[in-house]
């Protein structure tokens, strides 16, 4: 069976369950939300951009990062996690944005995105972008570069997630909006320090053998037959290899969400296997997004370029 995409022509957060509309209350239980609990449109409705990403701690990097880039007052340093009833995960709000992470792998976020697309409903949040930040491993690139997905591919290069539901296998496109991914791209030539493109992102359920990796505790192919796949994925488009977009791409189609994927590289998986590179050259590779990410948001909100931040984010504020 296959879903079709959902889109809401009001411009309001979709969501594809008719049994919320009987709920009296409902409780989002790993965010430490709830409908009873808390004034969700209060506290979220002005919400326009949303960003995930998998590290808690870069997480709330990001948004102490577009505290000071959206021009607000003071270092950002005592923004509050508004899920610290939880250790699943951590959200962090900066006036229109939400930064929220989402743990490892299509469970974790999957999870995450089910009760972040409610709290987005039940906020009555409208015209919201999502965007998943992260990093990756690249397939015949640059280490360093940044990749904006264009389609989420599964590992028989397919544009597909398989999710089972009771004892049924539906089938989810995994396109990603096309506009936004030029958008961004068109954003990525103000940034002269890495390169930016357009490519497939492979999505694996794992990080070792799901990969082709040969220094995992198991290890059942040869080194051959590892370059044949990925040299492979190549010639698909494949450009980067993570293990979120495919179930991120189809969750936020169905709910009508504007998405997209925005990845760095951290090697060459043609080239090697294990992520060798100085602590200090990864921490900025894992800027180089939040970087692009920025100028977007900026460019959206028009404060880019404008030298008088302070009294747009007074503005936006008010």
């Amino acid at each position: 069976m296959t879903e079709k995409k959902g889109y809401a022509g009001n411009g309001f957060v979709h969501v594809k369950n008719p049994h919320l509309a009987l709920m009296d209350e409902d409780i989002l239980y790993h965010l430490d939300l709830g409908t009873k609990t808390h004034n969700l449109p209060a506290m979220f409705g002005d919400i326009k951009f949303v960003c995930v990403g998998g590290s808690a701690n870069r997480m709330k990097a990001f948004a102490q990062f577009m505290h000071k880039e959206l021009g607000f007052e003071g270092d950002g340093k005592d923004v509050k996690d508004i899920c610290a009833g939880t250790d699943r995960y951590s959200m962090y709000k900066v006036g229109p944005v939400l930064s929220v992470s989402h743990g490892m792998g299509i469970p974790s976020i999957s999870i995450m995105l089910h009760e972040l697309i409610k709290l987005l409903h039940h906020a009555k949040c409208r015209g919201v972008t999502i965007i998943r930040i992260g990093t990756s491993g690249g397939l015949g690139i640059e280490p360093g570069s940044v990749v904006i997905t264009d389609t989420a591919l599964d590992s028989f290069f397919k544009p597909q997630f398989e999710q089972i539901i009771l004892d049924n296998v539906v089938v989810r496109s995994t396109e990603l909006d096309k506009d936004l991914a030029e958008e961004l791209l068109n954003c990525s030539k103000e940034i002269h320090d890495f390169p930016t493109m357009i490519g497939h992102t492979m999505c694996t359920y794992d990080f070792y053998e799901g990969q082709g990796r040969l220094d995992g505790a198991l290890c059942s192919f040869s080194s051959e037959k590892k370059l044949e796949y990925l040299k492979r994925a190549y010639n698909a488009g494949v450009r980067n290899i993570e293990m979120e977009s495919t179930v991120f791409a189809a969750m936020c189609g169905l709910c009508g969400l504007k998405a997209a994927v925005v990845c760095v590289t951290l090697l060459n998986r043609l080239e090697g296997d294990q992520i060798t590179i100085p602590h200090e050259v990864l921490l900025e590779y894992q800027q180089r997004p939040q970087q692009l990410i920025s100028i977007f948001i900026k460019k959206r909100l028009g404060l880019h370029n404008q030298n008088n931040l302070l009294d747009n984010a007074f503005f936006l504020s008010n």
